[in-house]
């Protein structure tokens, strides 16, 4: 073993001074300016790097003091002309201050310098030298400048629907029109670099520390019962679709039984929902599921994956992360994803009032009748306030708002939007409530397992989905008082959102059919493939998916996710850009057995 590490080390060496000897003669070799360019770290670098393999030996964000004299090769897009004296070259990595020669004999480079657009792309050959005395600026590459001694023009650029500098506003829609643009912003370009270090270090943890299977699961399937609206693709079968999956979920179950024990996807998932600020009909998870597992070993796994991936620009984090049941989230911040950064808990008063008041008699004769309160710091409550009970029980000192609410159950959940609306008023007139740069991570647990129907209250539906298993205490009550049963469902929640979902899985087909058919009175027939292969010897498993684009945009304080995907859809679901979703001649849909009916002036359907 000694004597390869030795060889292995001489070979290394070796490269090292051929890749060093290489690049000196190429650097200073006689031929001219259009010739290629192999570019490569100095010798005591890395070979592999950012200007490996391209016509640049270095990146415009890397040039340092310690640069100086050294010849360089760059290449990137001319973002500012200053007065005929300098341009100023991006690419990914950052500015670099390149001079335009004002001798005679360079009057050629000067007269292509100075009669570029801002955009056009270049490359520039050049020496790095100090900036003079007192013209250094507080960029990354501000002591330093290259003195240009070649140019190629690329590319030169046509007048664009706006500048690239990250201080010129530019509207949703112009972005979202003009994608590739906008993706050349340096905060664009930092967070879709930071999701990419994010994806490659839990692919890491998840392969290489924890032994899991990366594995591909189909895009086209079937219609899954229940659940979120799914897109609808024709085959060439008459009548027969598919379907866009809503997650693996199928899948990754299916594999547990197949015995890979540990699997993990970077999956694609569809929702036909439309967009919000959180929300995007084709989105990403960080898909995981094990066999042999329960809920704490799912959390103590996911909280390991996220502190070795976590960007450590962003700090360190703690675990393990809070837990907290479902009731408590419920009860203390009328919502099951609390934000944790601030208090103003909702406060239960019902006690220190009697029934007395005709309005409070009413609220709370109702099921679940309460009288909640939230104490708002600041706000308006009179010094010679009378009620000394209610001001102990809420902690409310002189000068403070208490907003209050009578009624059922469902005035916790209106008072959790209202505490949230308060924090965000506060915040508005510069009232420091919430640390920007804080992460607090929570895990809510015991969920209830069904959920009345909005529409239809007597019937029940899956609070998650519908092969999340009952908490084994509660498990009796699925055939008695299925509305009673608690699940075993987790939510990851990161500053009040949910950044992830997941279970432990029924394992038993009898179990899983009597949920189907009996309590959600789905069709078991369209989960017959899973049914029997939990009939195969399944073994126990659970797993969780976290939203990756929602994790990104948290990190790196972005307003939507579309802020951290290369080319999101718009709030219509539209890919405005490329105009999609388009029409399809008749032709076309001919071999699909598809006719579209276009609605005419009188509101009946014409072909």
């Amino acid at each position: 073993m000694a004597t390869a590490g030795r060889l292995l080390q001489n070979l290394v060496t070796g490269l090292r001074t051929h890749v060093a000897s290489s690049r000196s003669s190429l650097l200073n070799s006689t031929q001219g300016p259009r010739r290629r360019y192999l570019s490569f770290h100095r010798s005591d670098a890395p070979l592999a790097g950012p200007s490996s393999f391209s016509l640049r030996s270095h990146t415009c964000g890397e040039l340092r003091s310690h640069h100086v004299g050294h010849r360089v090769i760059l290449c990137g897009w001319a973002q500012y002309l200053r007065q005929d004296l300098f341009v100023i070259l991006r690419d990914f990595s950052g500015l670099t201050q390149v001079l335009i020669p004002q001798e005679e004999s360079a009057s050629h480079l000067k007269a292509v310098l100075s009669e570029l657009t801002a955009e056009s792309v270049i490359k520039v050959t050049g020496t790095v030298r100090r900036r003079p005395a007192g013209q250094e600026n507080k960029m990354p590459t501000g002591e330093i400048e290259v003195i240009t001694e070649d140019v190629e023009v690329f590319n030169v650029c046509c007048k664009l629907p706006f500048e690239i500098k990250d201080f010129v506003k530019k509207s949703e829609s112009l972005r979202m029109q003009y994608r590739y643009l906008d993706l050349r912003s340096s905060q664009m370009q930092k967070n879709l670099r930071l999701r990419s270090q994010l994806v490659m270090k839990m692919r890491e943890y998840l392969c290489n520390v924890q032994g899991f299977v990366d594995v591909e699961t189909p895009t086209l399937f079937k219609r899954t019962p229940g659940g979120a609206k799914e897109f609808v693709v024709p085959s060439r079968e008459p009548g027969l679709f598919f379907s866009l999956p809503q997650s693996p979920q199928q899948f990754k179950q299916l594999l547990m039984v197949a015995g890979i024990d540990r699997y993990f996807q970077v999956a694609r998932c569809y929702r036909d929902e439309g967009s919000k600020p959180d929300r995007q009909p084709e989105f990403t998870q960080v898909d995981i599921e094990m066999s042999f597992v329960d809920q704490t070993g799912i959390m103590s796994l996911v909280e390991g994956m996220l502190q070795h991936s976590w960007p450590a620009e962003k700090g360190s984090i703690k675990v393990p992360f809070q837990t907290m049941t479902y009731e408590v989230a419920m009860r203390d911040y009328g919502v099951d994803k609390p934000d944790l950064r601030f208090n103003m808990k909702l406060i239960d008063i019902t006690e220190i009032f009697t029934v007395e008041v005709e309005f409070l008699r009413s609220a709370l004769s109702q099921p679940g009748g309460s009288i909640q309160a939230i104490c708002v710091p600041s706000g308006a409550v009179r010094e010679n306030t009378s009620c000394e009970e209610l001001l102990n029980r809420t902690q409310a000192k002189p000068g403070d708002l208490l907003l209050m609410a009578a009624g059922p159950l469902h005035t916790r959940p209106l008072l959790g939007k209202l505490r949230l609306r308060c924090a965000e008023l506060l915040e508005s007139c510069g009232v420091s409530l919430r640390d920007p740069s804080a992460f607090h991570f929570l895990w809510v647990v015991d969920f209830p397992l069904f959920l009345p129907k909005e529409d239809e209250p007597e019937q029940l539906e899956s609070a998650h989905h519908p092969f999340t298993a009952a908490l084994l205490e509660d498990a009796h009550l699925l055939y008695t008082e299925p509305h009673k049963v608690r699940g075993q469902h987790y939510d990851l929640v990161l500053n009040g959102c949910e950044i992830g979902g997941g279970s432990i899985r029924i394992h038993k087909a009898s179990e899983q059919l009597h949920v189907l058919k009996n309590i959600l009175k789905e069709d078991p027939s369209l989960l017959s493939h899973l049914l029997e292969a939990l009939d195969s010897g399944a073994p126990p498993h659970g797993g969780i998916a976290l939203g990756l684009d929602r994790l990104t945009s948290i990190i790196v304080g972005a307003d939507s996710i579309r802020d951290v995907i290369a080319f999101p859809k718009s709030f219509r679901g539209r890919d405005i850009m490329s105009r999609a979703p388009d029409t399809v001649s008749e032709e076309e849909l001919k071999p699909y057995h598809i006719s579209v009916r276009w609605p005419t002036e009188g509101g009946e359907e014409g072909k």
